[in-house]
């Protein structure tokens, strides 16, 4: 299978793309795959460092709130837009996909739809319970929209095809050790409750402020608690000062402070409660691990899709979630010292979100794009026909113009049609 993916931004739209090609491998060794990013952002790194050959494309997002420093970004965003189709189209053309797959973000936009504009079958992921405008604008023309939270049906309008799939998440989620043994080999009491606090690889400021609190309290609470916390870059200067000053003593038995987690499957595994952000990734892997967890979502993402993702463990009665805007000083404090003075809340906790878990994640999303494929075979060929003969007449044209052979008849309206091709393409992508 021949596969152009495009997605970035963030780790929540690479991730997601980047175990989407892993699955197809798996299945299909023989696989061909190009992954369509922005040359600056976090996919340019992470996408090349996996192996999977890497087409940038620039591509930006308009900034709403009015500055001369925003002003600026929208004048460079408009540039981009405007030739965000053409850079689209060669990139198809050149590769010769027999799918083109979105995960999201901004660059997905123009690598899909100039797609769907050819006639290419198209497939999207989307990750949150409230959609980006990215998937909203594409689905209604895509073959199949994958969906990681049933929820999300709810905010797509007229799609013709959704399917709930769920999300990939790092394999090693699905195999984790059991409660004890993971208390055992951080060094912590297997009896002890375990609290695991943390706010992503920036860190949460929210978060930070109630582990503190919590870290405190825990000197002195009568229960036996471990506490394993990840401040993030945030708190690189302050987090463990703050503590100092406070009196704490950072090298007490069970307890756990570091800036970075990188054994988070087995700090997961040895969690009895779980405080943490909402990100699309974090819900799924507290549904496939079966934890108990007090969400506080950012109320710093577009379309405010962390608290939706949150509320779809909330409202099944499978984690407590807690606006950050609503948080008094000691909210977060007295929800986990009720939650520890109930221990059958916190089984009924972990079963719900267990309940919540999809076991069949990767089959799913295989399953879709190959009969996507296979439905499509026939148009995919007269497509990929007519690229490989553009494509052949392109490298032609080039060495007859460096060689100052005109071009035939047949060539000057093949080009012209080309070119008015692209140009339609472009005034789609900025309706």
């Amino acid at each position: 299978m021949r596969v152009l993916i495009a997605g970035g931004g963030t780790a929540g739209h690479i991730n997601p793309a980047l175990a989407i090609l892993s699955i197809i491998k798996e299945r299909e060794p023989d696989s061909v795959f190009l992954y369509a990013g922005t040359p600056d952002g976090m996919e340019s790194r992470l996408v090349p460092r996996a192996g999977i050959d890497f087409a940038p494309i620039e591509v930006a997002g308009f900034q709403r709130r009015l500055s001369a420093e925003n002003i600026a970004r929208n004048a460079k965003a408009v540039h981009y837009l405007l030739h965000s189709g053409n850079k689209a189209y060669r990139i198809i053309r050149d590769f010769v996909p027999e799918i083109v797959i979105g995960t999201g973000g901004y660059v997905s936009g123009p690598v899909v739809y100039t797609a769907q504009v050819m006639g290419l079958p198209t497939v999207i992921h989307e990750q949150n319970a409230y959609p980006g405008v990215t998937t909203r604008a594409l689905a209604k023309k895509a073959d199949a929209v994958m969906l990681t939270m049933p929820q999300a049906r709810d905010y797509m309008g007229d799609v013709a095809k959704m399917v709930d799939t769920g999300l990939p998440v790092r394999k090693e989620f699905y195999s984790l050790p059991d409660r004890k043994a993971a208390k055992r080999e951080l060094g912590l009491d297997e009896n002890a409750l375990c609290i695991f606090s943390w706010g992503g690889s920036l860190g949460a400021g929210a978060i930070n402020e109630a582990a503190q609190k919590l870290i405190k309290w825990e000197e002195g609470c009568g229960f036996p608690v471990s506490h394993i916390h990840s401040y993030g870059r945030m708190g690189h200067d302050t987090f463990e000062k703050s503590l100092r000053d406070a009196g704490v003593n950072l090298s007490r038995k069970g307890l756990i402070v570091k800036e970075f987690i990188y054994n988070m499957d087995i700090c997961t595994a040895a969690a009895d409660i779980i405080i943490c952000r909402s990100g699309a990734s974090a819900v799924t892997e507290l549904e496939v691990a079966g934890r108990a967890s007090v969400l506080i979502p950012s109320p710093n993402v577009a379309g405010d899709h962390q608290y939706h993702n949150a509320m779809v463990l909330g409202s099944a009665g499978a984690a407590i979630v807690l606006r950050e805007k609503e948080i008094e000083e000691n909210t977060v404090l007295d929800t986990v010292k009720g939650l520890l003075e109930d221990p059958d809340r916190i089984t009924e906790l972990e079963h719900r979100a267990a309940a919540l878990a999809v076991p069949d994640v990767e089959d799913r999303i295989y399953n879709i794009i190959s009969e996507v494929v296979r439905d499509r075979w026939e148009d995919i060929e007269r497509i990929d026909d007519r690229l490989r003969d553009r494509r052949r007449r392109h490298r032609r044209q080039d060495n007859d113009r460096r060689r100052g052979l005109p071009d035939t008849r047949e060539e000057a309206v093949e080009r012209r049609q080309n070119t008015e091709d692209r140009r339609k393409g472009d005034r789609r992508s900025q309706d």
